[in-house]
């Protein structure tokens, strides 16, 4: 025996040995095809566009590249970045001064008064520390236990505010607050409060968990920011704005958290960099529009107009940096991120300020390529109609594949011939992706379906090493006829919603331990482990499998639970699981019309009849020899009587699935697996299986489990 099932097992091998050799072989051709297919593009749209584009190019273009290299453009552009990076950097050393002077001087304060005990004595310290510093409106610090708050009042009458605003606002800043004596600094921007340019910089006390608060006016960073063609302004961590030109961003507290080169800034680890990019930010926006109908004011003759249609067909954004359509302005961006709150100052030039001395010269280099283009756009409108006739054939293919409808042939609809471009090959492609899309419709399962549109499953059959599992419902007929009588004409209804139900727990056991559901016959289900999908071995799929039918027992008891004793209208379901490993053969079977991926072979029918084998064996799990030598090490199981199966001419062994062996709760033996299900303890010397058909017969003697 042991001689004969090495036998097979070789047999075995050399069958999936010489299917995987007709697939290479399959691969193979295929790829010659498809070279042959390729080789066929000889006179390419590809080659006639770029033949034309690369004619233009070099007369047009090529000229003013040269033009433009010898003005030196790169060596403009390198001093552009270079002083803007240097007044970034000086712009961000004058903003770092600044926050350090302030909390410095502001440390000395809270120092003296802290010193003092005197009130009259700390009031005549906060109006000398106020005359020498008064850009500085407010001070609030705890001390010794205490809170302390002085306010700048010349500061606040100067400037027609009320100073009471202060207290409020540091009432709306507790968050702030107790980050800063968490040992964060934060600087934020006042003056929607206030509305008057004011910044308040929290920051940690000289105590543990105090904090101190300063508010202060910016007035020398706002001038030197704001003068120059360099424009610097400052954010802070959240991307408010805290110091620009435009007071407007100031006061209405604009907040650029959400642009793309601000997250890029705060994302970066680099405490500094320049950038060329594009933004609408702010007043650069309206200075673009303006710089926009100057030029079109300048265009006094036809070729100025000739020259602008030129720029937006031929997007030269060296010559006009400005986007009329996204209202978007290119500049050179320089950062630096300071010391002191998560503040970053920006500097920014633009980018058609660099290169006004070059503009005239670009445009006059534009009106020499006019006359090429204009004859080349007549020969490429030639050429389109050889592309555009035969997309929209395709178009119209699209939209019918949208609609539901695979079966499309492309050859009737006015092809006149093969051609021999990327046309041709598109069509032909597309033509293969709807016969695809057919096969698509033919199949229940989808992921089945679509493993074979991508080649994944072969045509044909082939063998493989799987386990097989049939289910049945217990009592079926019975509980169907009981449907009917209660329910009437509803019935049907109801008998779909209530195997719908059963079913859908069936199908996610099955799919959880990587199984294909091949199909449903009535209320009994079929799947398979090691065909479409594997764990990895036939050992591994075995042990998937009868996981998942004893994840589907637990899924009907806890179903049942939630069902009424003797509830006719929603009665409890059980069912008799059989489960047999063998080579089947697996593949594509059906029609033209109807195509399903299924197995067959001995393997099958003996999983089937060893399923209707439970109710007579009272056993809901039953697993043949060949499953039970893969799964033996992982699950507790009983022998049942031998049973001799109709075309076989030795007894089959059955086994009787438990439970996991590591299972600490759950039934330990196959009498408390019918109390637990509420399965009857059969007397197997009265039961005559072969009343229906005589396929097997129970065994006299029974055999001891394996070691």
């Amino acid at each position: 025996m042991i001689a004969d099932d090495a036998a097979s097992e070789d047999a075995v091998h050399y069958q999936i040995v010489q299917s995987n050799n007709q697939i290479s072989e399959k691969a193979v051709e295929s790829r010659k095809k498809r070279r042959k297919a390729d080789k066929n593009s000889l006179f390419s749209i590809g080659f006639k566009l770029v033949s034309i584009v690369t004619l233009i190019v070099i007369i047009s273009l090529g000229s003013i590249t040269a033009l433009v290299s010898w003005l030196v453009r790169q060596d403009l552009q390198i001093s552009a970045e270079d002083a803007n990076f240097e007044t970034n950097r000086r712009s961000a050393s004058e903003a770092e001064e600044t926050l350090a002077k302030m909390r410095s001087d502001t440390l000395i304060f809270t120092h003296t008064i802290s010193l003092l005990d005197d009130d009259n004595h700390r009031y005549n310290s906060s109006e000398y520390f106020f005359k020498q510093n008064q850009r500085i409106a407010a001070v609030s610090f705890s001390a010794s236990g205490e809170d302390f708050l002085f306010t700048n009042e010349h500061f606040f009458i100067t400037h027609d505010i009320n100073s009471a605003l202060v207290r409020f606002f540091l009432e709306n800043q507790t968050a702030t607050l107790r980050r800063a004596g968490a040992g964060e600094t934060t600087v934020i921007n006042a003056a929607p409060h206030f509305t008057v340019h004011l910044l308040a910089m929290f920051f940690p006390g000289d105590t543990r968990n105090s904090s101190m608060v300063i508010l202060f006016s910016p007035e020398n960073l706002n001038t030197s920011f704001g003068t120059g063609v360099n424009r610097s302004w400052m954010i802070n961590s959240a991307g408010d704005v805290l110091i620009h030109s435009d007071f407007e961003n100031i006061k209405n507290a604009v907040n650029v958290s959400d642009r793309q080169f601000i997250r890029d800034i705060q994302e970066s680890a680099q405490k500094s960099r320049q950038a060329l990019i594009e933004t609408d930010f702010g007043i650069t926006k309206v200075k673009a529009v303006n710089t926009w109908e100057t030029i079109k004011e300048k265009a006094l003759s036809v070729f100025d107009y000739c020259a602008d249609f030129i720029c937006g067909v031929l997007n030269i954004k060296n010559n006009i940096s400005y986007n009329r359509e996204t209202d978007m302005l290119r500049q050179f961006m320089a950062y630096t991120k300071l010391n002191t709150g998560g503040c970053t100052v920006i500097t920014s030039i633009e980018y058609d300020k660099v290169f006004e001395g070059i503009k005239a010269t670009t445009r006059r280099n534009i009106y020499l390529t006019i006359a090429i283009l204009a004859f080349s756009i007549m020969l490429i409108w030639f050429f389109s109609k050889s592309i555009s006739i035969p997309l929209k054939i395709l178009a119209a293919a699209a939209r019918k594949i949208e609609g539901g409808e695979f079966d499309i042939d492309l050859k009737q609809k006015g092809d006149r011939g093969t051609r021999r471009d990327e046309i041709g090959v598109l069509t032909a492609s597309f033509q293969k992706m709807t016969s695809a899309l057919h096969i698509f419709g033919r199949f229940t399962n989808k992921e089945i379906a679509l493993k074979a549109m991508r080649n994944q499953i072969k045509p044909g059959g082939l063998p493989k090493h799987a386990t097989v599992f049939f289910s049945d419902i217990r009592g079926f007929t019975a509980k169907s006829e009981t449907f009917a009588n209660i329910f009437g004409d509803d019935s049907s209804n109801r008998i779909i919603h209530w195997l719908n139900e059963y079913f859908t727990e069936m199908i996610d056991c099955v799919e959880r331990t990587n199984g294909t559901i091949d199909k449903f016959i009535g209320d009994a289900v079929m799947a398979h482990w090691g065909t479409a999908y594997t764990t990895g071995s036939p050992a591994k799929d075995a042990i998937a499998c009868v996981r998942a039918a004893l994840m589907m027992r637990k899924a009907l008891y806890e179903l049942n639970k939630n069902r009424r004793k003797g509830d006719l209208s929603d009665p409890p379901i059980t069912i008799g699981c059989g489960i047999n490993t063998g080579v089947v053969t697996a593949g594509q079977l059906g029609s033209d019309q109807r195509m399903e991926y299924t197995v067959i072979g001995d393997s099958v029918n003996l999983a089937s009849r060893i399923e209707s084998l439970t109710k007579p064996l009272g056993a809901d799990i039953l697993i043949s020899e060949s499953t039970y030598k893969f799964v033996k090490k992982y699950f507790t199981t009983e022998e049942m009587p031998s049973v001799t199966v109709k075309g076989k001419e030795k007894p089959v062994r059955i086994f009787a699935v438990i439970g996991h062996v590591n299972a600490d709760k759950g039934p330990k033996t196959l009498a408390g697996v019918r109390k637990l299900l509420g399965i009857e303890t059969p007397n197997l010397e009265n039961v005559d299986i072969n009343a229906d058909e005589k396929k097997y017969k129970i065994g006299s003697e029974k055999k001891k489990n394996d070691d």
